[in-house]
């Protein structure tokens, strides 16, 4: 399948890593599993990624069952579940299952949150309204079957709500032009695709719409020459264009498919 590196890993290397890398722990002041430790991951996240709140409708599931693969430590499923669903979310580290289960415990919410394989889920058929999996597709070691797994825990008319990353996407150029390596990019599993072959892998889906979203936005994680540069001209340059022009090297690669 295109995107797929050839080798693909095994699910204990993945999970090995992700027990040992905390996604974006490195921007926090506050210690590790702290009320302000999870409130700077929230900050950083919709910082980063400001898009997200415009076309994941976080308080617009109330009453449904919706299931997160990649959990993580519950940044997004905590808003999910603020927004009245009743969430479930799985991962394969143990490190992120521990912090997600004290997020949950210090906001005062409920969450089913569980170890496990998003590809090779241990939950009914058509047991969920909503299946979320955003930034967890490009890490597994095969991307289709998580995608199949969800097609089979949806119920007839659910929603999927994935995400990859763009081979064709801007800071994939970007790294190159600067020699800075992406985020995670020495990850166990790290696949891009096109948006072609992202709607390939929907197909068993009645309904498929895949879109380019999340265009620069200014960095905390790198200073010096390269970080102002970026910031300063980079960064303003991508503002002043439309949208309409640019999705299609959007780095990440949204997509909501109906069964």
């Amino acid at each position: 399948m295109g995107g797929v590196e050839a080798g693909a890993p095994t699910i204990e290397a993945i999970r090995h890593y992700w027990d040992g890398h905390i996604h974006d722990v490195e921007i926090t002041r506050h210690e590790v599993g702290t009320e302000g430790f999870f409130d700077d991951l929230d900050e950083y996240r919709f910082d980063k990624l400001r898009y997200l709140p415009g076309v994941v409708d976080f308080s617009g599931y109330a009453g449904k069952q919706l299931l997160e693969l990649g959990c993580g430590v519950g940044t997004d499923l905590v808003r999910f579940a603020r927004g009245g669903a009743d969430v479930t979310g799985v991962d394969l580290a143990e490190t992120a299952i521990e912090l997600a289960h004290r997020n949950f415990e210090l906001r005062g919410l409920a969450a089913d949150l569980r170890v496990g394989n998003g590809e090779a889920l241990e939950l009914e058929d058509e047991s969920f309204d909503v299946v979320y999996a955003h930034g967890v597709l490009q890490y597994t070691a095969n991307p289709q079957k998580m995608i199949d797994e969800a097609w089979r825990v949806l119920r007839p008319g659910g929603e999927l709500i994935g995400q990859l990353y763009n081979r064709k996407g801007w800071l994939l150029l970007i790294s190159k032009l600067t020699k800075t390596e992406l985020e995670h990019r020495q990850a166990p599993a790290y696949h891009l695709f096109t948006g072609k072959e992202f709607k390939r892998m929907l197909e068993r889906f009645s309904r498929v719409r895949v879109y380019g979203e999340r265009f620069p936005v200014k960095t905390r994680l790198h200073g010096g020459l390269k970080g102002f540069l970026y910031n300063t001209f980079f960064v303003g340059a991508f503002r002043i264009v439309p949208k309409a022009l640019v999705r299609r090297w959007g780095w990440h690669l949204m997509a909501s498919a109906i069964k």
